[in-house]
C-alpha cells in the first residue's frame, strides 16, 4: 500500500502529476534558499569564503539527496512490538541501529547528520516569522511521510519516491543558490 493511497487516482491525471513535480521541487528549492541564507546569517564569518562554503554544502546536501532517498523507499519495515521485547543490551543496540538506520553503514550515518544538523540550524538560525513555519512545516511532514514508510505497513510508490527525491534535490539547489552571495541583512523574515 502507497503512503498516500487516496492520491494515487488524482496523480494518474497528468496535470495535477506535473503540479506535484513542480511543487516538490519548488518548495525544496525555496527551502534550500531559505536555509543557505540562514547558515551565512548564523556564521558571518563563512562569508569571507562563500563559493568554497557553498560548494561544500551543495556537495553535502546532494550527498543527503541520494543517500536518504534508498531508506525513505526502503521495504525493510521496523515492528515496534520487537522494540518493547528485548531482552539483552545486544538486542536493544541493534534495534536503535534499526530504527535510527544505522545499520547501513557510514553514509547513512552522513545522511542522518545532514538531516539532524538542518534541525538544529532551524533552531538557531535567524528565521522568523512565516519563513520558519514554512521550513519546519515541509522538514516535519517529511519526517512523518518517512516516519510512517518505516513504522508502518505503508510503502511509498514510485512516483512518492521521486517526490521525495525532487523535493531534496530542491533543497540542494536552493542551498547553493541562498549561500552563494554575501548577506547584509541580519534576519530573515519573507512572511
Amino acid at each position: 500500500m502507497v503512503l498516500a493511497p487516496y492520491l494515487v487516482e488524482v496523480f494518474q491525471n497528468p496535470i495535477f502529476s506535473v503540479v506535484a513535480i513542480v511543487s516538490a521541487f519548488g518548495i525544496g528549492i525555496f527551502q534550500g534558499i531559505i536555509l543557505g541564507k540562514a547558515i551565512l546569517l548564523r556564521f558571518p564569518r563563512l562569508q569571507n569564503h562563500v563559493k568554497t562554503v557553498s560548494v561544500s554544502l551543495f556537495f553535502l546536501f546532494l550527498a543527503n539527496a541520494i543517500l536518504s532517498v534508498p531508506r525513505f523507499a526502503s521495504t525493510e519495515k521496523i515492528d515496534i512490538s520487537s522494540i518493547f521485547q528485548a531482552n539483552n543490551p545486544g538486542e536493544i543496540t541493534s534495534l536503535i541501529f534499526l530504527v535510527f538506520g544505522l545499520n547501513v553503514g557510514f553514509l547513512a550515518v552522513l545522511a542522518i547528520s545532514v538531516t539532524v544538523m538542518t534541525f538544529v540550524l532551524m533552531k538557531f538560525a535567524p528565521i522568523h516569522g512565516a519563513t520558519k513555519i514554512f521550513v519546519l512545516f515541509f522538514s516535519l511532514l517529511i519526517l512523518l511521510l518517512t516516519g510512517l514508510s518505516r513504522f508502518t505497513d505503508l510503502t511509498p510508490s514510485t512516483f512518492e519516491v521521486f517526490l521525495y527525491f525532487l523535493y531534496h534535490i530542491g533543497i540542494t539547489i536552493g542551498i547553493l543558490a541562498g549561500s552563494i552571495r554575501k548577506l547584509k541583512s541580519r534576519k530573515i523574515d519573507w512572511g
